[in-house]
């Protein structure tokens, strides 16, 4: 669990939370932890999501104004801006943490998607990110100079993960314009990295057919293990500081040394074991 102990690294900012759902997603987490660390705050998501989830649940406990957005649809995300304002005023962190996909959600194999669905995953995985800074940034002035914005990405950007299908191509597509959106607000002083998070056990992940593989495989490949929603959380709030003021355009990896790591001990082991028990069977 993340400490209940603040350092007062978010005292006097704002922000903007993504995709919170329920107490184990990652969103849910970052937003306990801004709150900790004394940051002000509104929460979107799609009215679906919202219906299916328990945001009311957080936004009680933290006293943030609930503001439903469909990030697919430029008008929606427009006039959530503006609500921002409204409410908050100018913020000073975004964390976009959406990510959607009907082919898996359908099983439909890489192979034999649907286009029409990737179109939807594309769109709202990793669009919707650019769709977002645009009318944070360009249609509306709402992120301050010196501000943050964080997306939350997978490894499967770089590495293919069967089961993770399409979102591989999302989350590539998702970090490409976390680093152009970079570059370009750079002059700003305003910093836009994404976060590589290992298998977490959220409501999301839970739902890809082979999560249970993908986890037990990077708890026991990543020499620290998975960090947890609540470590993720941690790891956000460092950037969403100002003593991360000139980190920016960075896939920064929170995963435990997976993404380092060739092989293990561990895994080394049960590989021995499971070769042994099978020449054994033999």
């Amino acid at each position: 669990m993340s400490s209940n102990v603040g350092y007062g690294l978010l005292k006097g900012k704002k922000g903007l939370i993504f995709g919170a759902l329920d107490d184990r997603s990652i969103a849910w987490r970052v937003a306990l932890a801004c709150h900790r660390e004394g940051a002000e705050m509104a929460l979107t998501n799609a009215p679906i999501a919202m219906r299916l989830g328990k945001l009311e649940e957080l936004s009680e406990q933290i006293g943030a104004p609930i503001i439903p957005c469909d990030v697919a649809d430029d008008a929606d995300v427009d006039k959530l801006m503006k609500e921002v304002l409204a409410k908050l005023g100018k913020i000073d962190f975004i964390l976009h943490a959406v990510g959607m996909s009907p082919n898996i959600r359908k099983k439909l194999p890489y192979e034999s998607i649907d286009y029409k669905f990737l179109s939807q995953t594309l769109d709202i995985s990793a669009i919707s990110l650019h769709r977002v800074l645009h009318y944070a940034t360009q249609a509306n002035d709402v992120l301050n100079d010196g501000g943050s914005v964080v997306a939350l990405t997978y490894i499967g950007a770089q590495r293919i993960f069967s089961k993770y299908s399409d979102m591989n191509d999302a989350k590539a597509l998702l970090e490409s314009i976390a680093r152009n959106y970079g570059s370009r607000l750079a002059g700003r002083g305003i910093r836009v990295n994404s976060v590589s998070q290992a298998p977490t056990k959220t409501s999301a992940g839970s739902g890809i057919r082979g999560f249970d593989s993908m986890f037990t495989f990077a708890e026991k490949l990543a020499p620290m293990g998975n960090p947890t929603a609540d470590d993720c959380a941690d790891y956000c709030v460092s950037l969403f500081s100002d003593l991360t003021r000139k980190v920016t355009m960075q896939n920064l990896f929170h995963d435990g040394g997976f993404s380092t790591n060739g092989i293990s001990e561990e895994m080394m082991n049960d590989l021995v074991e499971l070769y042994a028990s099978k020449e054994g069977a033999e």
